[in-house]
């Protein structure tokens, strides 16, 4: 009898369920969705939990609600509910929740798209509350899209990374980090988009190839290192940003630049702008691109921010936060930088500066979120200091277990090029306000008491009446809020209730606690963190995997997951990125309005983890005839073995125990491939042996026999296989699941049953594969000769190790004498046909290609090791390939050779 965990969670209301007729998925699909939901059939129950060690949490990736779902929503919701189907199963406590990332840039454009408003014609509480009745309507038609995927999720645990626990959790983060030491605000060169107007880290941003110009553009020289330059000498700068010229502080040399090194400490004029600049040497020009010789502006890239600062440079700022040119530009001034750049372009020519201005293609950093070209301005910013710490956060990754293993050098290269602390502040309204004050008087930052949080200073009260430093009663609301990574990084300390514990003793360690040095901070949920696997995209290791890692790791001392699960790109079947601009975007939506739910998930295990696959429509049509095929088997079995939980026969047949003994060994290599994660490797080897195994072999077996031995069978591996599918195709498998088992013992989600164990079925697996091969050549033989499946065969003579297994072959072909013979057959090879490749023998061979053909058919050839000798000519191997077939010379017809296996039939 079966011991499935979750017998008593039927009820009355489980919808009725049937093997009659044809399988309708339309139908079924979303019948079962429904009833998955309603039921709560997979709700996360803390006392559920008999121990710490059969719990499993998944730290899922909330999404930005902005749009539809996409092909990758579908891909990875699968990738992750397979991890959680199975682990449920496995008697696994399951958290599996869902949430929703609802703050930031994303949902601030949502919001003015749909409303025709602009965020700042409202005060920031009122439109953030705008933002939330949007993005809500979103989330609730995104949920619905969710869950007709028979995404697993618990509905109950589900949170908003706006809702105002999130909010709080996110503010007492930034209190935390300040404690430590760990935050800092200051005024220094800011990665910034012009296009949103805010400030952005530096993993929010991503290369972009365009097309420019390259100008050559002389400066006049004033003089070099040895003293007054020649009147009319200049030296010559490239760049593609000439619009940067108002900005210009310095000019830098290379120190190992003979032909320029004259020039090390001179000065030149700036064209057009008139400023003088000095020249200096610093070893970070570079020599392969221009002329060599490099202007610095404050500020066209990263490079002119560091030389700014280790040169001690001036700073002259020409372009403003909506990248508008300012008043350093001159008579360019109120110009964007594009417009600019034609009119300075146009100037410096008309003035004689200009030498030469070619095309050019170069890669540019854009602002990931809207594409713009970023600027680098000097701004004031709060950031998380985290340039001291890369070695520690490299080997926080190195104790997580990677799947596949080779996304942690993604993640090491990542931290290996970091060249910034992370700026965690933006110049936006929708998001969660940095909860700050300043004094007015003396600059002191105040901080919100943790008992009040969530606040926002734009609205709410200081904790104090005066400064504390200096008593001024004075102050100005912090107007930034965070970067949504800053929140988002927290979702293993969200889903496990992380908070601070205001009873707790500034030194006391309390049992929930995961700070064991201070004991300020608990978990509702301990049992959930580190949380066990995170899963997620390639393309965000750099967003919320690392930042999550820093952040956790700054408040707990821990890694904030044991494994990290990473997939890879859904792309067009050209293998090119889906894009609306090339119109090759296939949408979730148009898929389900032709294949099954359940095909599609079959789709989505098509592919090994962390790899960017192609999407084909062959998986999907390969999924709905697997659909089809377990349909038409359960029907089979019910009638084959209509008893659904029959007691194992004294006397077990030997092709059933082989048969058992098999499917022991597939559980068993199921188990382990989807424990590790290799989902497409479970589908395929689950696939074929019941595709193959199973249904082509071994039900065309048990088609003619009617015995407790095989109907034990039967049903044993139709049990097994609706689990182990179970997982990949949930509805089909509860349908039948239903129709066939909901009146035994068994009753209840199929999903909420265990998962099956080998059973310790012992049987000689090689003469029982080598059986069911000499039943497969006898059935392609009755076919091909036009005969019944229950035609008699009067002898059949096998060569092959099928000890055991003599009576199942006579039984199922109706074999009236099976011989089995040790010795080898006399079997021998002929040449059938020799084919020639045109290709080659055409073009080199012309009109003698008729004789090479003529002195083949006549047998007037000779294979001589990688030669063939036709007639005059001598091919060589790669030209011809040599068809060859067996010879038979004893009794009977030879019907099959494959291995060490010869079939004889004597008629």
């Amino acid at each position: 009898m079966s011991t499935d965990h979750a017998a008593d969670t039927a009820d009355e209301s489980t919808p009725e369920a049937t093997l009659d007729g044809d399988y309708d998925p339309s139908e079924v699909e979303p019948r079962w969705q429904d009833y998955w939901v309603e039921t709560d059939t997979y709700a996360y129950e803390e006392s559920d939990i008999p121990d710490a060690d059969t719990q499993f949490s998944i730290d899922t990736p909330p999404p930005t609600v902005s749009g539809d779902l996409h092909m990758g929503h579908l891909y990875q919701f699968t990738l992750q509910d397979f991890v959680a189907r199975y682990h449920r199963m496995a008697k696994d406590t399951t958290y599996f929740p869902f949430g929703y990332d609802d703050n930031g840039i994303a949902s601030e454009r949502l919001t003015e798209r749909e409303l025709g408003i602009r965020h700042q014609d409202y005060e920031r509480r009122e439109f953030q509350e705008k933002c939330r009745e949007v993005c809500a309507d979103y989330e609730a038609a995104f949920t619905e899209n969710v869950q007709s995927l028979a995404i697993s999720v618990d509905w109950d645990n589900t949170y908003k990374t706006i809702e105002p626990r999130v909010q709080r959790l996110s503010q007492l983060s930034f209190l935390d980090l300040y404690e430590q030491g760990r935050e800092y605000r200051q005024r220094a060169p800011t990665i910034w988009c012009p296009d949103c107007e805010t400030a952005i880290s530096q993993v929010e941003q991503e290369d972009k190839d365009k097309a420019t110009t390259f100008n050559d553009i002389a400066f006049p020289l004033i003089e070099d290192g040895n003293g007054a330059a020649d009147d009319g000498e200049t030296l010559t700068i490239s760049t593609t940003r000439p619009e940067l010229l108002p900005a210009c502080v310095s000019i830098f040399v290379h120190p190992d630049d003979d032909a320029n090194q004259h020039l090390v400490g001179g000065t030149a004029e700036v064209p057009l702008f008139g400023q003088e600049v000095p020249i200096i040497e610093d070893d970070r020009v570079d020599l392969e691109t221009g002329s060599g010789v490099v202007m610095c502006c404050t500020f066209g890239d990263q490079t002119d921010i560091e030389w700014y600062q280790a040169h001690d440079l001036p700073l002259r700022i020409a372009i403003d936060e909506s990248g508008t040119m300012t008043d350093r530009a001159g008579e360019y001034e109120g110009l964007s930088t594009e417009d600019a750049r034609e009119a300075i372009i146009e100037d410096l020519d008309s003035e004689g500066h200009l030498l030469e201005s070619r095309d050019h293609q170069h890669t540019v950093q854009v602002h990931e979120r809207c594409e713009h070209e970023v600027e680098y301005l000097v701004t004031e910013q709060w950031y998380v200091e985290m340039l001291d710490r890369t070695d520690e956060y490299l080997e926080a990754g190195r104790e997580m277990e990677w799947y596949p293993e080779k996304m942690f050098s993604r993640y090491k290269h990542w931290i290996e090029g970091l060249e910034w602390d992370w700026c965690i502040s933006r110049q936006r309204d929708s998001g969660i306000p940095i909860p700050v004050w300043y004094c007015d008087d003396c600059g002191e930052a105040i901080f919100a008491d943790r008992g009040d949080l969530p606040v926002d200073p734009l609205s709410d009260d200081p904790p104090v009446e005066s400064c504390p430093a200096c008593g001024g009663e004075s102050v100005t609301p912090e107007e930034d809020v965070f970067d949504t990574w800053a929140t988002s990084s927290l979702t293993p300390l969200i889903n496990s209730g992380w908070d601070w514990n205001e009873d707790a003793d500034e030194s006391a360690e309390t049992a929930d606690s995961v700070d064991a040095e201070s004991g300020k901070f608990t978990f509702d949920n301990p049992e959930l963190y580190p949380m066990n696997l995170r899963p997620q995209g390639h393309d965000i290791i750099s967003f919320w995997l690392f930042h999550t890692i820093v952040k956790c790791y700054e408040h707990t001392g821990e890694v904030p997951f044991e494994s990290v699960m990473v997939n890879g790109m859904v792309l067009d079947e050209n293998r090119e990125a889906m894009s609306k601009s090339k119109g090759n975007v296939v949408t979730p939506a148009e898929v389900l309005a032709e294949f099954p739910v359940d095909a599609a998930r079959y789709w989505a295990a098509g592919t090994s983890i962390g790899d960017d696959f192609p999407f084909k429509e062959n998986d999907l049509e390969a999924g709905e005839r697997l659909l089809q095929k377990l349909w038409n088997a359960s029907k089979l079995v019910d009638q084959l073995a209509p008893e659904t939980d029959p007691a194992e026969p004294d006397d077990l047949a030997a092709i059933d125990r082989w048969l058992l003994a098999s499917l022991d060994d597939t559980v068993e290599s199921i188990t382990e491939k989807l424990a590790s994660y290799e989902f497409s490797k479970a589908r395929d080897e689950l696939r074929t042996f019941f595709w193959s195994t199973f249904c082509d072999d071994y039900l065309e077996i048990a088609k003619q026999r009617e015995d407790d031995s095989a109907a034990y069978a039967l049903s044993v591996a139709h049990r097994t296989f609706l689990k182990l599918f179970a997982p990949f195709l949930p509805h089909v498998t509860e349908e039948i699941w239903q129709a066939r088992y909901a009146d035994s013992a068994t009753t209840g989600s199929i999903h909420t049953t265990d998962w099956p164990e080998p059973r310790g079925y012992e049987a000689d697996i090689a003469a029982g594969e080598q059986a069911m091969a000499v039943i497969g050549a006898l059935r392609r033989y009755k076919t091909e000769q036009g005969l019944a499946l229950n035609a008699d065969l009067d002898r059949v003579e096998v060569f092959a190790d099928v000890d055991g297994f003599a009576d199942a072959i006579s039984g199922a072909m109706h074999v009236g004498e099976l011989v089995v013979s040790d010795d080898a057959p006399e079997i021998g090879t002929e040449i059938a046909d020799i084919d020639l490749d045109y290709s080659i023998i055409g073009p080199k061979y012309g009109d003698q290609v008729g004789d090479i053909e003529a002195a083949i058919g006549q047998g007037d050839y000779e294979i001589d090791g990688d030669q063939l000798h036709a007639g005059d000519i001598t091919l060589e191997d790669e030209a011809f390939e040599v068809r060859e077939e067996h010879t038979y010379a004893g009794e009977g017809e030879l019907i099959e050779t494959e291995g060490d296996l010869a079939v004889v039939v004597q008629n």
